[in-house]
């Protein structure tokens, strides 16, 4: 018998609801198998088996329960089964503040401090805030002077928000939810990044690549085509990106333990904005193996379901890297932030025309700023340039993407 735990969907999730599950106790499931609806502060999440086996003991719908709490049990057949309703010692109370000795769910990969909020101190005899941890407390919408400080003489530095942010329970949606609420989604957000800034050494890198040689070539491929077969700038950009990674597999991964692991594949973190506000990366899987019309279907589908609901929690979970992109009404040039625990983040900037030196010679030309986030744990500025290298390259021979 094997427990079947609440995933952890991205290193910013720390509760998850049950709202639908998509078996019955005594079915047989295996991996792969979609078995339940998991509503986190992204949304609603279709969640997949990695077992074979019967499954039996499913929770109660409506219990807002930390990443790695028991969900259900999978037996092999002619094993005992579990209980017809397993019980949820770990789920998150709806009050705010949680009782003494409730543990804090983990984030994946990324562990997290203690989760019993501190006792706020009495106004007489409160320490020191930082004014960055005064900033990050507003922004998160926490009491800076209601918290107990871990700096000198007991001064409420940033760590002390971010553990505060990070124990804070989520609110427990409505059963029937099957959207988000973008002011939780943004408190996550907020709190995963301002923890990947204070603790991953990143290092950024930025050029700017000459988009004529793709954009005739799309031109070219899309006139003799119709609209719906079409391709878009973004899928050039995502196959240049995933090509680069296989030649440059140091920033495919992730730094866990203190040290790298490379990725399995090339399983490419596309940016999401949501309708809603906020925004997912979700994975598109083996991109450097897939091709060009490939690629352009999965993108659309990633990211009607994205805004939709229904992305699967394998989607979630293993993005090696994330690249963004910000599209024809974006700003000319980004400079993301680390999703950790992957070490690398690819960024494009909208594609402008400007005045540019060809043979010698100054002509207008589509270019977009290219720019790269890592981790200097895993990498440095060499092996950074030689993947802004190979994506540019990439770019000039579209017809080999």
């Amino acid at each position: 018998m094997a427990d079947f735990l609440m995933p952890a969907l991205g290193a910013d999730m720390e509760t998850g609801t049950v709202v639908e599950w998509r078996v019955h106790a005594g079915d047989r499931v295996r991996p792969g198998d979609v078995i339940a609806v998991v509503e986190t502060h992204k949304g609603a999440i279709d969640v997949e088996c990695f077992l074979d086996g019967v499954i039996d003991g499913l929770v109660p719908l409506g219990q807002v329960l930390p990443v790695g709490a028991l969900l259900a049990r999978v037996h092999a057949p002619g094993e005992a089964a579990a209980p017809a309703a397993v019980a949820a010692p770990a789920a998150v109370p709806a009050p705010a503040t949680p009782p003494a000795g409730v543990a804090a769910p983990a984030a994946a990969r990324l562990p997290v401090p203690p989760t019993t909020v501190p006792a706020p101190a009495a106004p007489a005899t409160r320490a020191r805030v930082s004014p960055a941890a005064r900033r990050l407390a507003q922004a998160l919408g926490l009491d800076a002077d209601a918290l107990a400080g871990s700096g000198a003489d007991g001064a409420v530095v940033l760590a002390d928000v971010e553990r505060a942010a990070a124990a804070r329970p989520l609110p427990t949606p409505p059963a029937r939810a099957r959207g988000f609420d973008p002011a939780l989604m943004r408190q996550a957000i907020a709190a995963a990044m301002a923890k990947s800034k204070r603790e991953i050494p990143h290092y950024y890198l930025q050029t700017t690549v000459d988009f004529a040689a793709a954009q005739a070539w799309l031109d070219a491929y899309n006139a003799e085509r119709d609209a719906v077969d079409r391709l878009l700038g973004a899928v050039l950009l995502l196959k240049a990106s995933a090509r680069a990674l296989v030649a440059v597999p140091a920033l495919n991964g992730f730094f866990d333990n203190g040290a790298f692991r490379p990725g399995d594949g090339v399983h490419v973190g596309w940016a999401v904005s949501l309708r809603g506000g906020g925004l997912v990366a979700p994975a598109v899987h083996h991109a450097d193996r897939r091709t060009l019309p490939e690629l352009m279907t999965a993108l659309r589908d990633l990211v009607q379901r994205a805004r939709s609901g229904g992305l699967r929690s394998s989607e979630m979970t293993d993005p090696t890297v994330t690249v963004t992109s910000l599209g024809d009404r974006g700003a000319e040039s980004v400079l993301g932030v680390i999703y950790p625990p992957q070490v690398a983040l690819i960024g494009f900037g909208r594609i402008v025309t400007r005045p540019w030196v060809v043979d010698g010679r100054v002509a207008p030309r589509p270019l977009v700023s290219l720019s790269l986030a890592a981790d200097h744990r895993a990498s440095d500025g060499h092996l950074g340039g030689q993947l802004l290298a190979a994506i540019d390259a990439a770019l000039q021979d579209p017809a080999s993407l």
